[in-house]
């Protein structure tokens, strides 16, 4: 492992554990097993660093995301694939979710606005699949976009809460259930989703 990979791991734990305030760059470099100036030489604080552990997690959100909603033409399997995708991070970064949700306060004004960004950007595309399959009459013309979209987000996005790989239910098995919930609300009974539904 490299060592900015390293130090990227080892402030993840000690913030999960600790909290940002909680940790000092003195402790990241004793568990690193590294130098100062093997940290500054990566990083050029500990504020930049949190940042760099929110980044990497909405960074991958966001591309899967993506290639999720380019991979098919039909709004329904759009929004199947993009719900399965964004559920799917929680499962590889439950970590750094914690962290952004604790201690993303303490993030740079700067650092903040860019994160804004790309979750604006994953907002949006989720809108515009809403929108699409209104559009198509496809989805139920009487829903908010907005307010579905929101929803769906608030839903999601609380996985991390209670997520855990050990748990009873697979990440898969917790994505077809979300997806099958999901489009229950916003497709036609008349519409078929194709979807098997998950029973719990």
């Amino acid at each position: 492992m490299q060592l900015r990979d390293q130090i990227v791991e080892t402030a993840l734990v000690l913030f999960y554990k600790k909290g940002y305030h909680g940790v000092s760059i003195n402790e990241i470099v004793k568990e690193a097993n590294t130098s100062k100036g093997g940290f500054y030489h990566h990083f050029s604080s500990k504020e930049e660093l949190l940042f760099v552990i929110h980044d990497i997690f909405i960074t991958y959100a966001l591309e899967k995301t993506k290639a999720a909603e380019q991979l098919h033409e039909n709004p329904i399997e759009k929004l199947k694939a993009i719900v399965k995708a964004h559920i799917k991070v929680f499962d590889l970064y439950k970590p750094h979710l914690t962290v952004f949700y604790q201690e993303s306060n303490y993030l740079r004004k700067e650092d903040r606005q860019i994160i804004k960004q790309k979750r604006d950007t994953f907002k949006r595309i989720i809108l515009d699949v809403i929108q699409l399959g209104k559009d198509k009459k496809i989805f139920r013309e009487e829903i908010s976009t907005e307010i579905t979209t929101m929803a769906i987000l608030g839903m999601v996005n609380w996985v991390y809460q209670w997520y855990r790989k050990d748990g009873l239910y697979t990440i898969e098995e917790i994505g077809n259930y979300y997806v099958d919930f999901i489009l229950a609300g916003v497709v036609p009974k008349n519409i078929p989703t194709h979807e098997t539904i998950f029973k719990i």
